[in-house]
């Protein structure tokens, strides 16, 4: 078997270009697959990362309408409210609900002005620390906010960033910024997590906020916190029950949304899924297409080499031995096409990640999924060997004598 395999290497590298040729179909197709995997699973982490919470216990509830202009619940025309995100707060299967406002400010540093979201967080400090372990808010420089602290704001990690800051300065913790007009501290600077919103956030007390946009007891999102993990569906069920009956709404008539974590990721997989499924269908079709060249080549190949057969059998080669040998060697240029696409593949993936983390300003690493490149190298060998069936029956029938003669 070993010497099968040495014959099959010495045949492709003496074939030279045209088995090269042969292989650009099985490695279009094979690169396509590895790196849109590669992107699908760069692009679910990167998409999870941008709503704003990472607790897996935590159902975000927001009203339903116009808000494709504003941040995630605003413009809508029967918001929620704080009284809401109470009466939440007290069903058997939620441990705390949070009500969360994201109002859209003017800021000022550096004499620029820019548009960014700002949200809410409210006063006491138990409320503080929810809202801080809901979204897993840590402070990259200085502290977050305590009770007490008045024109004081926490910012987003992409302000400590001269290029992303969006001012030409890079904010510090201890500078002072105008928001809506009127003075602010810097008092912290959050660790980076890799989501649009949450890089570029301000984060304010609630009343100070409220002064500023006047919003009232309106909110835009209430984030709540399921006791049990196993309950989320049952909790889930509750706040729709609630909220139905609190803003006079039937069944299949609600104005407001109530969101899994897993829903949301359901939701997304679901359109990559059908992104991926059309992608392979279009990388099996170029990987047909090389199969039927290494059916071409191979079928060359046995003709080209009747001299060699005919030797072969004249020394004692058994049908098998030829019939193994070129199957052997059909399978070696399709697991040739399939290394080759493999690596381009995942330099693909790669440079397709490294665009994501450019775009998004998250950090996702390429994973090396080694049982997906395993699979495919084998299942590339196994193209090309099935390819290679019908050729190398063909030369396992040759008559010695008719082959050493060459007709």
């Amino acid at each position: 078997m070993v010497n099968y395999f040495l014959f099959g290497f010495r045949n492709l590298r003496r074939r030279g270009i045209r088995s090269w040729l042969t292989l650009i179909g099985i490695f279009i197709g094979i690169a396509a697959v590895i790196s849109l995997i590669t992107l699908g699973s760069g692009l679910k982490a990167a998409i999870g990362a941008q709503f704003g919470i990472s607790e897996t216990q935590v159902i975000t509830v927001q009203a339903g309408g116009l808000n494709s202009y504003g941040p995630p619940g605003s413009l809508v025309t029967n918001p929620l409210t704080r009284q809401d995100s109470e009466a939440i707060g007290k069903l058997s299967f939620v441990e705390y609900a949070i009500p969360r406002v994201i109002e859209s400010i003017k800021m000022e540093f550096n004499d620029k002005l820019e548009i960014y979201n700002a949200v809410s967080v409210d006063e006491d400090e138990q409320s503080m620390n929810n809202i801080y372990e809901a979204l897993d808010l840590k402070a990259e420089q200085g502290r977050l906010l305590k009770p007490g602290d008045t024109n004081r704001v926490v910012i987003g990690y992409d302000y400590s960033i001269k290029e992303k800051s969006g001012f030409d300065k890079a904010i510090k913790a201890g500078d002072k910024i105008l928001i809506q007009d009127k003075k602010f501290e810097v008092i912290g600077i959050l660790e980076k997590q890799g989501s649009l919103l949450m890089d570029k956030v301000v984060i304010m007390m609630n009343g100070e906020l409220e002064d500023l946009a006047g919003y009232g007891d309106n909110v835009d999102i209430i984030a709540v916190k399921i006791k049990d993990r196993d309950s989320m569906d049952r909790a889930k069920e509750e706040i729709e029950k609630l909220l139905r009956k609190r803003r006079g709404v039937k069944v299949g008539e609600e104005d407001f949304e109530v969101q899994t974590p897993d829903a949301i990721l359901a939701s997304v997989n679901t359109i990559l899924g059908g992104v991926q499924v059309f992608i392979v269908i279009i990388a099996s079709i170029s990987i047909i297409v090389g199969a039927i060249g290494i059916i071409n080549t191979m079928t060359t190949s046995v003709l080209e080499r009747k001299k060699e057969i005919g030797i072969m059998k004249a020394i004692g080669a058994r049908n098998s031995n030829i019939f193994y040998q070129f199957l052997i060697e059909s399978g070696m240029m399709g697991l040739a096409g399939g290394l080759i696409g493999v690596v381009f593949g995942m330099f693909i993936g790669f440079a397709g990640l490294i665009g994501i983390n450019s775009f998004l300003g998250s950090e996702l690493s390429l994973n090396m999924n080694y049982y997906l490149i395993t699979s495919t190298l084998i299942g590339s060998f196994m193209v090309g060997a099935i390819a290679g069936i019908a050729p190398a029956m063909q030369a396992a029938k040759q008559n010695p004598v008719d082959a050493l003669r060459g007709n």
